[in-house]
């Protein structure tokens, strides 16, 4: 475990570094970029400047693909470097450093509604062997009369098409979704089901519990975000990579009980941190308010962190914290702490925890959106219980008794007692726990530039080799 939080950096220095295959064909990048559908989109928007975001796996066609851009348009392209947080998030916060009027998104795409910019998504047309993932649907549901919803990674989504002309006339009762950027513009009609930018509608009197799931992509947190959503239907899935498809044996179950397992923990906290792990997802800044609110209402202290991608070696920097709650978008909030120091939940167990009015449906929630107010599956917090009526509950973990009940909301008048003072104009309190106080206490400043104040010198040279043994070091003598 504790090699988890620091390393003398040993094996990073000597990893050998191979170069990725790029993911496009070299000759035929107009065709996996899909240049003339940007450039139109480009040139009707009547935009100057443009960033364009590429994964880790597309940087090597970032150069190329930048400059057919501006020579088809005339306007300035500029790419992004590393992502602050998942490359599946569009990085407004990078394009308006470069002073970006819209965003060219390449590759995999979580497909959450942006706050700003306007956005294209290009994912990129990876193959699929069409007939083969006929024949592998076939396999797999034998039954002609069989209630499917297909679904696809984003990758595939440009070859659907062509595979409902496959199965559609066999199967009546097949249901193929489709890619929808954005929130729908109007209220759904009944039996419409939009998620994770899928758009698909059942017609079953039982609804969607009655389908089952075809999932064509390989194994990754898409699927995984599917398959704890709708618990309730059966998947399967074709790997477009290796051609097999198989019924998805991933014990949701056993899932859901780890995650109910952290709604104890969660429970159990007194100081809570709040990580913002994304920063273009439409409503975050609400639900970040409306987690403060939620942890102020419940009794424990809470801290907002942003830390970028978060990994066991930041997080353990904050000993003070019991447990953490992530905001980031659907297809990254199910993030696995078995190595962290301390757990990591989503908003939705937060509120499992918090709020005494959620209760535990089966439905389980990934899109924060979903509990903010006026979404569907809002629920508001019930009135204050006075401490004397509230009704006491035991730690299924500690064994301790705790308090379930909510406190009233803060209001904006100075407390009567006099122990207390009124630190500054936002009315935080002096006194305070000595670990939050400690919390507080810690503070880091960058580089300065100090302009003027610093004597020029000349370059000189520096030391050769890596930090861990310079190559002059071992011979000076003592």
């Amino acid at each position: 475990m504790a090699a988890a939080f620091s390393s003398d950096g040993e094996a990073a220095l000597r990893r050998e570094l191979r170069a990725t295959v790029a993911a496009a064909p070299r000759g035929d990048l107009d065709g996996f970029y899909e240049m003339g559908r940007a450039a139109a989109f480009v040139r009707d928007g009547g935009f100057r400047k443009v960033a364009l975001q590429f994964p880790d796996e597309l940087l090597a066609d970032a150069v190329e693909v930048a400059a057919q851009m501006e020579a088809a348009t005339g306007a300035e392209m500029y790419v992004l470097g590393d992502t602050t947080y998942g490359s599946c998030c569009v990085d407004e916060v990078a394009a308006e450093h470069a002073g970006a009027e819209a965003v060219l998104h390449y590759g995999p795409a979580c497909l959450s509604p942006c706050r700003k910019l306007p956005v294209l998504h290009i994912f990129g047309q990876q193959p699929l062997d069409v007939g083969r993932c006929t024949e592998a649907f076939r396999e797999l549901y034998p039954e002609r009369q069989s209630r499917v919803v297909v679904l696809s990674d984003v990758v595939y989504a440009h070859a659907m098409g062509e595979l409902e002309q496959q199965l559609c006339p066999e199967y009546p009762n097949i249901v193929f979704s489709r890619l929808v950027c954005g929130d729908p513009p109007g209220p759904a009609v009944p039996g419409e089901e939009q998620k994770f930018g899928r758009q698909f509608l059942v017609k079953a009197a039982g609804g969607l519990q009655d389908y089952a799931m075809f999932y064509v992509g390989a194994e990754g947190l898409a699927l995984t975000n599917f398959m704890l959503t709708w618990n309730r239907c059966p998947f399967s899935s074709f790997n477009p990579v290796t051609g097999c498809g198989r019924r998805e044996t991933l014990n949701v179950n056993r899932a859901l009980m780890r995650r109910l397992y952290l709604v104890e923990r969660a429970r159990d906290a007194g100081v809570v941190g709040i990580l913002v792990g994304t920063l273009g997802v439409a409503g975050y800044l609400t639900v970040l308010q409306h987690l403060r609110e939620l942890l102020c209402r419940a009794g424990k202290r809470s801290y907002t962190l942003a830390v970028g991608k978060p990994n066991p070696a930041k997080l353990a920097n904050f000993l003070e914290v019991d447990i953490f709650v992530l905001v980031a978008c659907a297809q990254n909030s199910l993030l696995d702490s078995s190595d962290f120091y301390r757990p990591v939940v989503t908003p939705y167990e937060l509120e499992l925890a918090c709020n005494p009015a959620r209760e535990w449906t089966g439905n389980y929630l990934t899109d924060f959106r979903d509990l903010l107010p006026g979404a569907c599956a809002h629920v508001e917090l019930p009135a204050a219980v006075p401490a004397a009526e509230a009704v006491p509950d035991v730690s299924l973990i500690t064994g301790k008794m705790r308090a379930t009940h909510l406190c009233d909301p803060p209001t904006s008048q100075l407390p009567p007692s006099t122990a207390l003072a009124c630190r500054d104009q936002t009315r935080a309190l002096a006194e305070i726990s000595p670990a939050a106080s400690f919390l507080e206490s810690r503070s880091w400043r960058g580089l300065e530039q100090q302009l003027g104040q610093t004597p020029i010198s000349k370059a000189v040279q520096g030391r050769r080799g890596i930090a861990i043994a310079y190559e002059d070091e071992g011979c000076e003598q003592p």
